[in-house]
């Protein structure tokens, strides 16, 4: 097997030949939406320049804008494991697609009946179903975490969980925190009250091969801006599930689910992206070209997580090693198999802000805040605070990259805890 040629694969994304006052951009910023590579690029151009065209048509222009939208479907199923590219529908995000989903299943519910969400969840998969539950007269329950380590708690899974509930949404990863939860074993659980399970997959698709059959999830909703795509949203939804859900639609459109007129230049950078992902797949994961597509996505994400999981410990043994740094999330080496490579972190004496600020001035992108992950950064005591700093690794990075991550946050540290010092030697001076 070829050894993961990171710089390989940096040449083919435009945004990472940026430079910020004459250095390099170092993105750290992927888990709000990642680079996209070349091939992604001439997608959409190609599609401008060949297809553009509305929906079906008998002429060229829209016949070749309904195959492109048709591969897309297909490739969004070869990548998340459905059974048929019809289980996948398009739409602007995974927020806007769950609002959307969320008054079809709410439709099937009666009042009284439960939802259950997580506090470790984007707001995407929390505030649609609080949403819909206020209209209906449902009963949302939530489920907590384990501080120690921001993991799911299903100990507190399985005290909400009883005969009305009737959905459970949770996310495969924490944006935040990048804690992974055992998802086939909440879908279990929740199968096995008789509900259904609605997967947010935003923050694991760039990081992890997604298998819905495999899970037994009954939807599962992405976003491809976070997998090196355009701006789209993807959901997944069982057939038998989508089928028998009474739809929201206008009369004529040809799909229950997908309303309006669809953004095909989108998806066929959608197709572009997850070409790119099944390139890595034959490039370094061991697989032949001739294998499905879905195998050498699997294969290429495979790649990447191996890649990314090892920059992510030597990401971790310098923060660890920069004074009044706190992390927040999975920190035991043994459990970095239960995360991604995503770092929350907090600077004794500086503000989440005031830290990305000084990053940005040197070139670097983090983010800060929250994340829409309110209610857990709420939990976890910080919401009043300016929430964390987030560093979001991508097969992308390098570990020369991460070094200067590194060395500018021990500046800031240094600088932080001389400004301590020495206001606490002036506290320390007697008056007069």
């Amino acid at each position: 097997m070829t050894a993961f040629d990171v710089e390989a694969l940096r040449r083919r994304f435009p945004g990472l030949a940026i430079e910020d006052g004459g250095r390099p951009v170092a993105l750290f910023d992927g888990p709000g939406g990642t680079q996209v590579p070349d091939s992604v690029i001439a997608a959409i151009g190609a599609y401008y320049r060949t297809s553009n065209a509305n929906h079906g048509g008998p002429f060229l222009t829209s016949r070749r804008s309904d195959a492109a939208a048709h591969e897309a479907h297909q490739a969004m199923a070869d990548m998340l494991g459905a059974a048929s590219a019809d289980e996948i529908k398009f739409g602007a995000n995974m927020t806007t697609l769950t609002f959307h989903v969320s008054r079809s299943i709410g439709a099937t519910m009666a009042p009284g009946d439960e939802i259950v969400v997580t506090i470790l969840d984007h707001e995407g998969n929390v505030g649609p179903w609080k949403a819909i539950a206020a209209d209906r007269g449902f009963v949302v329950r939530t489920v907590d975490i384990r501080a120690s380590d921001v993991t799911l708690d299903l100990a507190s899974l399985d005290a909400v969980l009883g005969a009305r509930t009737k959905l459970v949404a949770v996310g495969w990863a924490s944006n935040a925190v990048g804690t992974i939860n055992p998802v086939a074993e909440i879908v279990r659980r929740a199968h096995a009250v008789g509900a259904w399970t609605y997967v947010d997959a935003v923050h694991a698709a760039p990081h992890l091969p997604i298998d819905v059959r495999a899970t037994g999830t009954d939807f599962l909703a992405c976003s491809t801006y976070k997998f090196f795509g355009p701006h789209a949203g993807v959901l997944y939804g069982r057939a038998d599930i989508l089928d028998a859900l009474p739809p929201y639609k206008l009369v004529p459109a040809s799909d229950r689910f997908e309303t309006g007129t669809g953004n095909f230049e989108g998806l066929a950078g959608t197709t572009a992206a997850v070409d790119y992902l099944a390139g890595i797949g034959v490039a370094y994961g061991g697989v032949s070209s001739t294998a499905t597509r879905r195998e050498r996505v699997v294969a290429g994400m495979s790649a990447i997580r191996g890649y990314e999981m090892e920059l992510y410990r030597h990401l971790a043994d310098g923060l660890e090693a920069i004074p009044g740094l706190t992390m927040y999330g999975i920190t035991d080496r043994a459990q970095f198999d239960g995360r991604t490579p995503t770092a929350a972190l907090r600077l004794a004496g500086v503000a989440p802000r005031d830290v990305a600020e000084a990053l940005a001035a040197e070139g670097i992108a983090v983010w800060d805040g929250d994340f829409y992950a309110t209610g857990l950064i709420e939990r976890l005591g910080l919401a009043d605070q300016g929430g964390v700093v987030r560093i979001g690794l991508t097969h992308y990075n390098t570990a020369p990259e991460v070094d200067r991550l590194l060395d500018a946050l021990g500046r800031i540290a240094a600088a932080a805890g001389a400004a301590r010092a020495g206001a606490s030697a002036r506290a320390a001076v007697p008056a007069g």
